[in-house]
């Protein structure tokens, strides 16, 4: 009888471990692609949604400081402006090659890419009329 109730947990708990099982590798796909391990983000598209934030950020400040002034701004403000435009070049190269990393996820790159080169060509843009 001993033998035999034992027999009765060994079945249960290999029943047990074998549904455990079951399901960890259905969870698994069903996070994963097909099985696949989840792709991580590319480094440089990283660096790109960074540098991005930063320059949304230095062109919020010089908006908000030139309203404050009514207009009258300081050479400050045109080299940060300047500086703006550096970094939103860098953050733009940055995210462009950010693709040429291999199995990576890329809406990083192109969330970087876009903003920087958005912010680009408006500093650009106010930079020539402010020549003209």
């Amino acid at each position: 009888m001993f033998i035999n109730g034992r027999k009765d947990e060994d079945e249960a708990s290999r029943a047990q471990k074998a549904a455990k099982e079951r399901e960890r590798r259905r969870r698994k796909l069903i996070r994963t692609k097909y099985g696949q391990k989840p792709l991580k983000h590319a480094k440089k598209g990283v660096q790109s949604c960074i540098l991005a934030g930063l320059v949304l950020f230095f062109l919020s400040l010089m908006i908000g400081l030139s309203f404050a002034s009514g207009g009258e701004v300081a050479v400050s403000m045109g080299a940060l402006g300047i500086v703006t435009m550096f970094l939103s070049g860098m953050g733009l190269n940055l995210g462009i090659r950010g693709f040429k990393e291999r199995d990576k996820n890329y809406i990083t790159c192109k969330t970087g890419a876009i903003l920087c080169g958005i912010v680009l060509l408006g500093m650009a843009a106010i930079f020539l009329r402010g020549l003209i």
